[in-house]
């Protein structure tokens, strides 16, 4: 399934066109993916998401290393670039080529999966930011599927829930819910006309209900975006018709105002995708249509929502060397490229974007860079291995919660920066018992009377809040 996916991307990429940069923010390569040695990660690609964990790098996964006959890593990196490689994946019962990148777990650790395995059907799994691998199911390739190339992400009830793009009885995928001891439950297998092949991570509003997109299936096999109670309550809200955008690859992201913002890979006046807002009763307005010009189309990743209220993304064509761009949207529809991607400083981004709590974002492209995939170029793997970038925009530092639901007596993790020395945790302004992990995390309990608001904490260095209204649950 990965390799139609693929396919279709490349299928559909076309022509550079020039545009107009603009020089208001600082870009910069951390990493070029192959310059460690053979055992060194190369070429990441969706839906690869990028976490940040409890000791402040950030870790996701690669489906290759450098040597060409090695098939997968798990890397953390510094947010100044120094990375390492913590796991490698070998022909076995742990699983090869994660090309799903890693969440955040409650317990801090991460979680993942693999396309295949031994018995040719993919896992799931948790490590460690040490390494420290466990393996926690094995797809059959029955009726919980197979070739699973998103990460599970854990609702507020504790349980994990996930998607994987076929192997199931109609060869169109699932979603499925795990224990964190590891026990599968199929909550939904998708049959072409209500979806197939998802692709990408759900994501839980604050309504309870987990949404994701498929990037085929439905009406006009355009793909659909659909909600999904924890029971398996099923229901498509939208199928793409074409006009309003086709194939969407990348996961959906919750904003301020509870409705749900996304991208489509093509479609749209263009056939170039679109930006796409949807509320949760299916309501679709498409809010930009990429143009096919220098401005960047194409995009495969999703949307992030940044502690400045925008949007920000990436194409992965377009812009002046045709390499792909990053773009920020607000949620009414203004756009505006910030960085051209000119193939030595990475080309072809397919990563939704991440922002660390220091406010930087941070992302990686499949291809470009200065170092070439040598031996892995003879298994199909273009050449240029593809980078880790940063670009800061001077926005600054906030709190990032593990989960944005819960009830009072829920143990809450936080995310932010200089938490060490940290005096306060409110919700809502509603005080609440905590424990400093690290100065990059700490645990709080949610307290009894606190409502939904904001998070704020306070520091030696000033009060941090978080990026999100945190939903209480009674």
């Amino acid at each position: 399934m990965r390799q139609l996916i693929i396919k279709s991307i490349v299928a559909l990429s076309i022509f550079a066109f020039s545009g107009q940069l603009t020089h208001s923010q600082k870009f910069s390569v951390l990493y070029n993916f192959g310059s460690g040695g053979d055992q060194d990660p190369v070429q990441p690609s969706y839906s690869g998401i990028i976490v940040q964990g409890a000791d402040g790098s950030l870790h996701s996964t690669t489906p290759y290393e450098l040597d060409g006959y090695s098939y997968g890593t798990v890397f953390p990196v510094s947010p100044s670039g120094a990375l390492s490689v913590v796991y490698s994946f070998s022909p076995g019962s742990d699983g090869v080529y994660p090309y799903s990148g890693l969440t955040l777990g409650n317990d801090g650790e991460f979680y993942g999966a693999t396309e295949i395995e031994g018995s040719n059907n993919g896992t799931i799994f948790t490590v460690s930011a040490s390494g420290v691998f466990n393996l926690l199911y094995t797809f059959t390739g029955g009726s919980d599927g197979g070739d699973a190339l998103a990460p599970p992400i854990q609702g507020r009830d504790g349980n994990f829930y996930g998607t994987t793009t076929g192997r199931n009885t109609s060869g169109s995928g699932t979603i499925y819910q795990l224990t964190p001891t590891g026990s599968l439950t199929t909550l939904h297998q998708f049959d072409v006309q209500h979806g197939s092949h998802p692709c990408a991570p759900l994501v839980q509003g604050t309504d309870g209900y987990f949404y994701g997109t498929t990037p085929f299936g439905g009406n006009l096999n355009l793909g659909v975006v659909f909600r999904m109670s924890s029971e398996g309550n099923f229901r498509v809200l939208y199928n793409f018709d074409g006009t309003h955008g086709s194939q969407p690859f990348g996961p959906l992201v919750e904003g301020h105002n509870g409705d749900f913002y996304g991208t489509t890979y093509a479609g749209g006046h263009n056939n170039s995708g679109v930006v796409f807002r949807i509320t949760p009763q299916g309501r679709l307005q498409v809010i930009y249509n990429f143009s096919g010009s220098g401005s960047g189309f194409y995009p495969v990743s999703g949307l992030t929502l940044a502690s400045d209220d925008n949007f920000y993304g990436t194409t992965h064509s377009g812009g002046s060397a045709d390499a792909g761009t990053i773009f920020r949207i607000t949620p009414n529809g203004k756009y505006m490229a910030l960085h051209h991607f000119d193939g030595k400083d990475g080309k072809f981004p397919m990563v939704t974007l991440t922002q660390h709590t220091n406010g930087i974002l941070y992302g990686d492209t499949q291809q470009g860079g200065t170092i070439s995939c040598g031996d892995a170029e003879k298994n199909g793997r273009p050449e240029g291995c593809g980078v880790f970038y940063s670009l800061d925009l001077g926005l600054p530092a906030f709190v990032r919660l593990a989960q944005n639901l819960g009830k009072a007596g829920d143990t809450i993790g936080i995310l932010g920066q200089g938490l060490s020395g940290a005096t306060e945790v409110s919700f809502n302004g509603v005080g609440a018992n905590f424990k400093v992990v690290s100065d990059t995390f700490l645990i709080a309990s949610l307290p009894s009377g606190a409502s939904t608001g904001f998070v704020t904490i306070s520091t030696p260095g000033g009060k941090l809040k978080s990026n999100r209204r945190f939903v209480v649950n009674r």
